[in-house]
C-alpha cells in the first residue's frame, strides 16, 4: 500500500490528475456530459493517498490531521454526486503536498563522508628480542597504551601523546586552524589529523569510540537526530479544524434541512489555501536566494533564519580566506628585502612544510631568482639548514635559531611579539650564525567581512567569533572586523558547548563555518550556514544553508529575505482564513454550492500562490 501511495503521490501522476480535472471543468462549462466524469481520475490519483494518510494518522498514530477533514469533504462531495468538487479538493491538496516535500526535503547525508575520514589502520611498534618490529594493524586491534609510529604524510590513527620525535601536525580537521602546529615530546595529537613532515612515535591515550574523531562523528549524529522536522501549520490546527467543520456542517443541515449546504461547508472548509501558504512562499524565497548564490536546503531553515538574533562565525576560511600569504619582511640594515627573500625561497624550495611552500609561492609571484642549494637538512618541527654559495642559511622558529647559536636581542623579540599580536606566524632567518631577518605570514581577512558585521549589528544581531585559533590571532582578527565577543582555542565539542550556552541565554543562533570541525556546531545551531566553495563536503552536508560563492556579505540579505518570507506566510495564512470564513458564511446562506464553493476556495489558493510568487523578484540586497 505504501508503494502504491508513493506512486500515486508522484509529480507525473499528479500532473495526469490535473489534466483530467481540467477536462472535467471544460466539459462542465460547455455542457458536455461524458459517460464517466474525468474528475474521477484526480479523485483516484490524489484522493487515495489522502485517504490512506488520514486513516494511518487516525488509527495507527491516534492523531487527527488535516487529511481527515479533506477526506470527509471528498467523501461527502462524492456522496451527493459533486464529482468535480471532490476531484478539485484532492488535486489542490496533492499540489500542496508536493510543494512542501520539495522545500522541506533536506540534503543531510554528511555522516558517511565524515566516517570516511576515520583511519582504518595504524603502524604498531613492538619490541621483540631487543628488536623493534613495525606491524601495520587494523584500527580495531589498537589498544590504549600501545606504541604507534606515524610517518610523514600519514594520518594519526588514535588520540595519543608524542614520546619520540618532532613534527608539525595539520589538525584543521579538529580545530580549523589554518597553520600546522609544531609538536614535540609530551604534546598531544588527535585522531584523524595529518602528520606533515617528521616521523613521530606516540602512545595511544584514546582509542575506538573514545577518540576525538569518533566523538566528532557522534556529535553530528546526535545534533541531527535532535532537530525536529518542520510541522505543517494546518496539521497543528487539524485537531480544531475537523470538529469545527463537522459541527458547522451539522448545524447548517439542521437549520436548513439542505444536505448540499452541509457538504458545501465541508468543501470550503478544506484548508487548501492554508496548506499552500507556507510551501509556496518558501519555494519563491528559495528561488530568490538561488539567484544570489545561496542554497537553502529546507523551509525550516529559512523560517528559523528570520528569528535569528545571534550569528556565530568560525574564523579561518569564513571571515578569512584560510590561505597563508607573506605579510611582512623585516631585515637588518645590511640585507635588502629582495636578498632575504631570495635566500629563503631558495632554501625552502625543497621543503614540504606549508609555511615554506607559501613563501616559495610568494617568491615566484615576485619573480625572485632562485639560487642553487648545495645542502639541505630539515629538523622536524623546528626549521631547516641549507648551504648556498658557501653560506650556511637557517630558517625556523626562535628556539631553533638559538639552538644554532644565533643571538636574538630584545628588538627582535619585540618584533616577534608584535607579529604574534597581529595573528601572524614568523620564520626567522640566520646566515653564518647571525640573524638577518624575519618573514611573517598571515591569513587574509575577506574584504566584505567588516561591512557585513556592521550590517548585522545595525539589524540588532549579536555577532560572536568561535574559533580554534590561538587567542592572540583570534583577538587581532576580531578587532579588525569589529567583533567584540570572541571565544578562542576551541575544539569542536567546545564550540557546541558555547552554542548551547548562548541558546540557554535566549538566543536564536546561526552558525557559519567551513571545516569538518564546524560540522557539530553547524548541526547544533538553530541554523547552520556553510561556505560551499572552500568548505569541506561534511560541513556543507551538515549545514542548512550553503553560500555557493563564499559570499559572507549575503548573511544580512538572508536575514531580510527570511523576515519577508515569514511576513508573507503570515499574510497568506490570514488571507486564506478570511476567504474560508467568508465562503463558510455564504455556504450556510445557500449562496454557494459544492462546485462554486470549490471554485471560490480555489481562488483563495490562487491568490496565496500569486502573493508568494512576488517574493521571487523582490530586492533584498
Amino acid at each position: 500500500m505504501e508503494k502504491a501511495e508513493k506512486f500515486l503521490s508522484s509529480i507525473p501522476m499528479t500532473i495526469i490528475g490535473g489534466i483530467f480535472l481540467g477536462i472535467s471543468l471544460v466539459c462542465m462549462l460547455i455542457g458536455i456530459e461524458l459517460p464517466v466524469n474525468p474528475a474521477w481520475i484526480p479523485i483516484i490519483i490524489s484522493g487515495i493517498p489522502i485517504l490512506y494518510g488520514a486513516a494511518t494518522d487516525l488509527f495507527c498514530k491516534k492523531t487527527i490531521s488535516s487529511e481527515l477533514l479533506v477526506s470527509i469533504a471528498i467523501i461527502a462531495s462524492i456522496t451527493i454526486g459533486e464529482i468535480f468538487a471532490a476531484g478539485e479538493i484532492a488535486f489542490i491538496m496533492a499540489i500542496g503536498e508536493i510543494l512542501e516535500d520539495i522545500t522541506v526535503n533536506r540534503a543531510k547525508k554528511g555522516i558517511s563522508q565524515l566516517i570516511k575520514l576515520s583511519p582504518q589502520q595504524g603502524r604498531k611498534v613492538i619490541k621483540e628480542n631487543k628488536k623493534i618490529i613495525e606491524n601495520i594493524v587494523p584500527i580495531e586491534e589498537i589498544c590504549k597504551d600501545d606504541i604507534l609510529r606515524v610517518l610523514p604524510g600519514e594520518t594519526i590513527p588514535v588520540d595519543g601523546k608524542i614520546i619520540f620525535g618532532n613534527s608539525s601536525v595539520d589538525q584543521s580537521i579538529m580545530t580549523g586552524e589554518s597553520l600546522p602546529i609544531d609538536k614535540a615530546i609530551d604534546d598531544e595529537v588527535f585522531c584523524g589529523t595529518l602528520n606533515c613532515d617528521g616521523s613521530i612515535d606516540i602512545i595511544a591515550t584514546k582509542v575506538g569510540e573514545d577518540s576525538s574523531l569518533q566523538k566528532l562523528i557522534r556529535m553530528v549524529k546526535e545534533a541531527e537526530e535532535n532537530k525536529a522536522p518542520m510541522q505543517r501549520i494546518v496539521d497543528k490546527w487539524a485537531g480544531g479544524l475537523v470538529p469545527a467543520a463537522l459541527i458547522i456542517a451539522v448545524i447548517a443541515y439542521f437549520l436548513t434541512s439542505d444536505i448540499i449546504r452541509a457538504v458545501t461547508v465541508l468543501v470550503v472548509f478544506c484548508p487548501c489555501a492554508l496548506a499552500l501558504a507556507t510551501p509556496t512562499s518558501i519555494m519563491a524565497a528559495v528561488g530568490q536566494a538561488s539567484k544570489h548564490g545561496v542554497l537553502i536546503k529546507s523551509g525550516e531553515a529559512l523560517e528559523k533564519m528570520g528569528k535569528v538574533n545571534c550569528v556565530a562565525f568560525d574564523k579561518t576560511g569564513t571571515l578569512t580566506f584560510g590561505k597563508l600569504k607573506v605579510s611582512n619582511i623585516i631585515t637588518i640594515s645590511s640585507v635588502t628585502e629582495k636578498e632575504l627573500l631570495k635566500l629563503v625561497c631558495s632554501s625552502e624550495k625543497r621543503s614540504e612544510h606549508l609555511l615554506g611552500k607559501a613563501i616559495v609561492e610568494y617568491g615566484k609571484k615576485e619573480n625572485i631568482e632562485f639560487l642553487e642549494v648545495e645542502d639541505f637538512k630539515m629538523i622536524s618541527g623546528k626549521g631547516i639548514i641549507t648551504k648556498i654559495e658557501n653560506d650556511e642559511i637557517y630558517c625556523g622558529n626562535s628556539k631553533f635559531l638559538q639552538e644554532q647559536g644565533i643571538f636574538l636581542d630584545e628588538s627582535i623579540e619585540k618584533n616577534l611579539e608584535n607579529l604574534r599580536k597581529e595573528g601572524k606566524i614568523s620564520i626567522l632567518i640566520g646566515k653564518n650564525k647571525k640573524y638577518i631577518g624575519i618573514i611573517a605570514l598571515s591569513d587574509t581577512i575577506r574584504p566584505t567581512a567588516k561591512e557585513m558585521v556592521k550590517k548585522l549589528k545595525n539589524m540588532g544581531t549579536k555577532v560572536v567569533l568561535l574559533t580554534g585559533d590561538h587567542k592572540q590571532a583570534a583577538d587581532y582578527f576580531a578587532k579588525e572586523i569589529g567583533v567584540e565577543n570572541v571565544y578562542s582555542e576551541l575544539l569542536p565539542a567546545e564550540k557546541v558547548t558555547y552554542i548551547k550556552k548562548l541558546e540557554k541565554d535566549g538566543n536564536k543562533i546561526c552558525m557559519i563555518g567551513d571545516g569538518v570541525n564546524d560540522a557539530p556546531a553547524l548541526k547544533t545551531a538553530d541554523v547552520g550556514i556553510a561556505m560551499a566553495s572552500m568548505g569541506t563536503d561534511i560541513a556543507i552536508e551538515a549545514s542548512d544553508i550553503a553560500l555557493m560563492g563564499d559570499n559572507i556579505e549575503k548573511i544580512p540579505y538572508l536575514k531580510k529575505l527570511s523576515a519577508a518570507t515569514i511576513k508573507t506566510i503570515k499574510f497568506n495564512i490570514t488571507a486564506s482564513m478570511i476567504i474560508n470564513l467568508a465562503a463558510i458564511i455564504l455556504s450556510v446562506l445557500g449562496l454557494l454550492n459544492p462546485i462554486t464553493g470549490a471554485l471560490v476556495h480555489n481562488v483563495g489558493s490562487v491568490l496565496v500562490v500569486l502573493n508568494a510568487a512576488l517574493l521571487y523578484d523582490r530586492n533584498f540586497v
